[in-house]
């Protein structure tokens, strides 16, 4: 092997060791990309048996282990090489880091013994700067520990931890203990879940006892508290609406007064509920500024939070008015046994019709020939893609739109967007192939986060990863376009043509087709459900169709 130096007596180096560690940590898949300061690591531990998937781009090796991560709901694990490896992650770090999912990644380091190393960079600043975690693992018998104990800090803190081996101590001859340290998830405190306090609950009654017109509200805590029933238990017991953030959006899919969608991507139907509500209950959410829309979805609500760390403020804003600490389905457990039943109320006939019909956006659009409506194909894939497959929305403009799928289940629909950055959608649809193989995975991606990382399309067909990418291709940068045109500005630096993607896919060895007709959408998903391996749609939908996300955040100026 290239680098490696040495030799112990019994002829293994420390990268042996440290591939045996991680794969003792059972991450699933390991996303990686070769070079110097990993490639040694990555070859044992693929020999190890541990699946591996060798990406084009080392943001796609990150953004990949998220969505592995979040699927499985283990530690998502990734290896990039030292210096330019490393600094193309600082996009996908933040990202993780705000949507609190655990990861470790090996990058590797520059060897401590070289004077001069064209790749040499401080890396820890670059991290740290995302507020994810770095390790620097410098002691040569401490490697084995120090990595185990960075799947630990990732189980812990739920935060990415990148780990920087120099790769001179990585490739020498192991000199420490016999035996692999004791696993990370077998380190892990058993912690009960925890139940409100009396007095917390008795103050939390109160407020719900004086409310009329409330909406529970659920995001990813109370996913991963299994809370939904309660949740739609407390809605029925006070005749309140149901919601969910938008990572959760799903959870209370085909009840007849579930709104949604909470925040910015709330339906009208959803704002004009929110608008007169008096009372948010707020189940395992962290009532982010998009979650309340900046504060201005319910003007007349006061809210009660249930989560486990409630917060009063919340990105620069008073999130909440009252709180119950407690984990979410306890807590809504003992709010719900602790109140009576009451008049329905809220609860119509007329509303539930409302509820279930009105479409998430009325607006009208003068049609351009020969191109889509977004909100026409979301709806036409809507109708035919089965519920089993797996739903992947990417980030950009197309997100609102393919966010209104009212019939999909929140187990099955992937959204991380908390960084708003474009360009993780193929990665994001690689880590929930490789998590659910049992089940194709449908991606919605826009063409320019689609083209960002488009030689992504190669690993996928290399993997042969069961993916459907639906391109929805407005030719140019949505959001941004959008944004321009308000202002009165130009958009010709955010307008590029129609390019188009169904060719390229080809190109990389992926089917491809091009929608003309929208009636061809059965057949197509018949057609990639029926050949294996990966397919891509390309929609060409009108740049006019702007998102009321768009529309309310950059009103046009007169």
């Amino acid at each position: 092997m290239i680098g490696a130096v040495g030799g112990s007596s019994t002829g293994r180096h420390a990268f042996d060791i440290l591939a045996d560690v991680a794969a003792q940590e059972r991450p699933g898949v390991c996303f990686a990309l070769l070079g110097d300061a990993n490639m040694n690591f990555a070859t044992r531990l693929a020999e190890t048996g541990c699946a591996m998937i060798y990406v084009r781009h080392e943001h796609c090796a990150v953004a990949a282990a998220m969505a592995h991560a979040r699927k499985t709901g283990g530690v998502g694990f990734a290896t990039v090489t030292c210096g330019p490896g490393l600094t193309q992650l600082t996009t996908a770090l933040p990202a993780a880091v705000r949507a609190r999912i655990p990861l470790v990644v090996l990058a590797g380091e520059a060897p401590l013994k070289s004077a001069w190393y064209n790749q040499m960079i401080d890396q820890a600043p670059f991290v740290t700067a995302t507020g994810a975690s770095y390790r620097a693992l410098h002691h040569p018998a401490r490697l084995a520990e120090g990595l185990r104990d960075a799947f630990l800090e990732a189980r812990m803190t739920r935060v990415p931890v990148v780990v920087g081996i120099p790769f001179d101590l990585q490739n020498a001859a192991w000199a420490g203990p016999d035996g692999l340290p004791a696993a990370s998830a077998d380190l892990m405190p058993t912690a009960s879940p925890m139940p409100p306090n009396p007095d917390d609950l008795a103050r939390a009654v109160a407020l719900v006892a004086g409310a009329e017109r409330v909406v529970v509200m659920a995001g990813l805590g109370a996913v991963d508290a299994g809370a939904g029933p309660a949740c739609a238990a407390l809605a029925d017991r006070l005749g309140g609406l149901l919601a969910t953030t938008l990572p959760a959006r799903g959870l209370f899919a085909g009840h007849p007064f579930n709104l949604n969608v909470a925040g910015g991507f709330a339906t009208e139907t959803a704002r004009d509920c929110f608008a007169t509500a008096d009372l948010i209950v707020a189940v395992g959410t962290s009532l982010s500024h998009h979650n309340a829309d900046g504060g201005k979805l319910w003007p007349k609500a006061r809210v009660l939070q249930i989560d486990i760390q409630p917060m009063t403020l919340a990105q620069g804003r008073i999130a909440a008015d009252s709180h119950l600490r407690a984990d979410a389905s306890l807590g809504v457990e003992a709010l719900l046994a602790a109140i009576a039943p009451r008049d329905l109320g809220w609860r119509t006939a007329a509303l539930a019709h409302w509820i279930a019909t009105a479409p998430a956006d009325s607006t009208e659009f003068a049609p351009i020939p020969g191109l889509h409506d977004p909100r026409d194909v979301v709806a036409a894939f809507e109708a035919h893609l089965p519920q089993a497959w797996e739903m992947v929305n990417s980030s950009g403009h197309c997100s609102y739109f393919v966010a209104q799928m009212p019939s999909r289940a929140q187990a099955r629909f992937l959204t991380i967007r908390e960084f708003g950055a474009i360009g993780n959608g193929l990665a994001f649809a690689m880590g929930v192939a490789a998590a659910r193989p049992d089940q194709p995975t449908v991606l919605f991606d826009g063409d320019g986060s689609l083209l960002m990382h488009v030689q992504e399309l190669e690993t996928i067909a290399r993997h042969r990863l069961k993916i459907l990418i639906v391109a929805l291709n407005d030719g140019a940068y949505g959001s941004e376009i959008h944004k321009l045109r308000a202002e009165g500005l130009s958009d010709a630096g955010a307008v590029f043509g129609h390019t188009d993607l169904a060719a390229i896919a080809r190109g990389f060895g992926i089917r491809g087709a091009r929608v003309g007709d929208l009636a061809a959408v059965p057949g197509l998903i018949a057609e990639f459900a029926g050949q294996g391996g990966a397919m891509l749609v390309d929609v060409p939908i009108s740049d006019q169709i702007a998102s009321p996300v768009i529309r309310r955040a950059h009103p046009a100026k007169s």
